[in-house]
């Protein structure tokens, strides 16, 4: 059985990455997040190239009201969601549902779903994805999606243009306050 090394930790300028695959330990306040108006901030944990999570993918996501995880979309993959914080809608099949701290949703395959902050703010919540190749994504015109800015015009399967005119942010440092 081969050993497997231990990543290095590098500092990207808006926070720490492994470089390389290999088993890490990272607080959470250390680690590069993203930061987008339209998305809110999250953290992946992951680096780029080797460094990235090949089996699945896992984030934190600190949304204020209002701001919504991604766009109202279906996938190929399962989707699992831990909300930590807060409160949100989610909607899920062109219907609302309302969340709050500990509830957990559950999404199989092209279940079509986007989760919303609600409340006073920050919604948190842990995020855990399939990674299969990624052979469908689809983008479905909803009502329900659109009424909280969180849908797309008109049914695509293209990511650029359901998000086209959202501001898709950048990496940032973490800013006290987004985590309980």
């Amino acid at each position: 059985m081969n050993e497997v090394r231990e990543a290095k930790l590098v500092d990207t300028g808006a926070g720490l990455a492994p470089e390389g695959d290999g088993w890490f330990v990272l607080n959470t306040k250390d680690a590069v997040w993203d930061a987008s108006e339209d998305f809110g901030r999250f953290t992946r944990w992951e680096g780029e190239g080797d460094a990235k999570f090949k089996e699945y993918g896992i984030n934190i996501s600190s949304l204020r009201p209002g701001q919504k995880m991604c766009m109202y979309h279906g996938e190929d993959a399962q989707e699992d969601f831990l909300v930590l914080a807060g409160e949100g809608v989610l909607i899920v099949e062109g219907e609302e549902r309302p969340l709050r701290a500990w509830d957990f949703v559950h999404c199989p395959a092209w279940t079509r779903h986007v989760l919303v902050a609600a409340g006073d703010g920050p919604f948190v919540v842990l995020a855990a994805g399939a990674r299969n190749g990624r052979k469908g994504l689809i983008y479905p015109r909803d009502e329900a999606a659109l009424k909280h800015g969180a849908g797309a015009e008109a049914d695509t399967s293209e990511g650029r243009e359901a998000y086209a005119g959202y501001d898709m942010g950048g990496p940032a440092r973490y800013v006290e306050g987004d985590l309980p």
